[in-house]
């Protein structure tokens, strides 16, 4: 009989997330009813939203119950089909769970067509993160040769798409990272133009001497005291994707926008926004990712913890800015 491990929430975190939030637990694979299938997770995809769904009270999506097993997108392998349109050995991603079984109606799933990549890629820059940055660049941003483009967390998943993405629009693109490694990784691997550590003493004063002129678009994963200091240096009608607001994730109290006015005086359009509200456009996402991958227009990185008992320990690093590029679990 086959066992699943799964990872647990156990505990609600206050402030930082720890080890004792989570519990692990071994039990045997339930069977397949009609129209179901058995998978085997293989890769499991951390990130940041993770946080939020850990919490109380009232998010965009449903937090998870005590017990619950930890949500998240798997690279998933079906093992037994009672589905026609599944069978043994396809490949598939969807929101299937910290654990190395799932069932599934096939209803939450999205075949994976292995010949477009590694099917690790497919949780990175072929799956949300990258189809994230897709949509928020060139749906929100709209970007035009010669615009001026910051981009927060610019070594993650979803920042280092973004301003590939930017680049092959021809804009100036400046990232937004937290270390030498990171920036350094930003500029000579992924592209950008320059790339300020937000670690630095006088971070506003090394990013307003950067922009020059000023900010088209910033592309904020981030929130916090980096949006208030890319808000003044905003140009007029600059645009601002949001989709994220990890420097809050593990605060017990908010960061409050002080320069918030700016946008006001600048004339600026922010829109926060949620991918899965765009399912019908992940397929022409996927399409221009895959081309700009296969000729080496644009790049990715992967950090991968090895085995499912790692994955807490994945998700304290990613918060805590560990990762570089797309931070993802090989299920053992």
């Amino acid at each position: 009989m086959l066992r699943n491990l799964k990872v647990l929430l156990a505990a609600r975190p206050n402030g930082s997330v720890a080890h004792t939030d989570f519990s692990i637990v071994e039990e045997e694979v339930a069977r397949p009813g009609a129209g179901e299938i058995l998978l085997r997770n293989r890769y499991l995809s951390i990130d940041p939203y993770m946080r939020v769904r850990m919490n109380e009270g009232r998010s965009y999506a449903a937090n998870l119950a005590i017990g619950d097993v930890m949500v998240g997108d798997t690279v998933a392998e079906v093992i037994q089909s009672l589905n026609p349109e599944f069978k043994v050995g396809d490949l598939a991603t969807g929101r299937l769970g910290w654990q190395r079984f799932a069932i599934s109606d096939g209803s939450n799933l999205r075949r994976i067509d292995p010949s477009l990549g590694p099917v690790s890629a497919n949780l990175g820059i072929l799956g949300m993160p990258g189809i994230t940055a897709w949509y928020g660049t060139l749906k929100i941003g709209r970007p035009a040769a010669g615009e001026t483009v910051v981009i927060g967390a610019a070594s993650g998943a979803v920042g280092s798409a973004a301003g590939q993405i930017a680049k092959l629009h021809g804009c100036r693109v400046i990232g937004i990272a937290g270390g030498e490694r990171k920036c350094r990784h930003v500029v000579d691997e992924l592209g950008f133009d320059a790339c300020i550590d937000h670690r630095q003493q006088d971070f506003a004063g090394a990013l307003a001497k950067a922009v020059g002129a000023g900010i088209d678009i910033y592309f904020d994963t981030v929130g916090g005291a980096i949006l208030d200091a890319v808000l003044p240096l905003c140009k007029p009608n600059a645009r601002i994707p949001l989709c994220g607001m990890i420097a809050d994730y593990d605060s017990i109290e908010r960061y409050g926008i002080k320069n918030l006015y700016s946008a006001i005086a600048n004339r600026v359009t922010l829109q926060g926004f949620i991918i899965s509200d765009h399912a019908e456009l992940w397929p022409a996402a996927v399409t221009d990712l895959a081309g700009w991958i296969a000729s080496g227009a644009i790049t990715y990185r992967e950090t991968v913890a090895q085995g499912l008992d790692q994955a807490p320990q994945a998700l304290i690093d990613l918060l805590r800015g560990g990762n570089v590029g797309k931070q993802i679990v090989k299920i053992d």
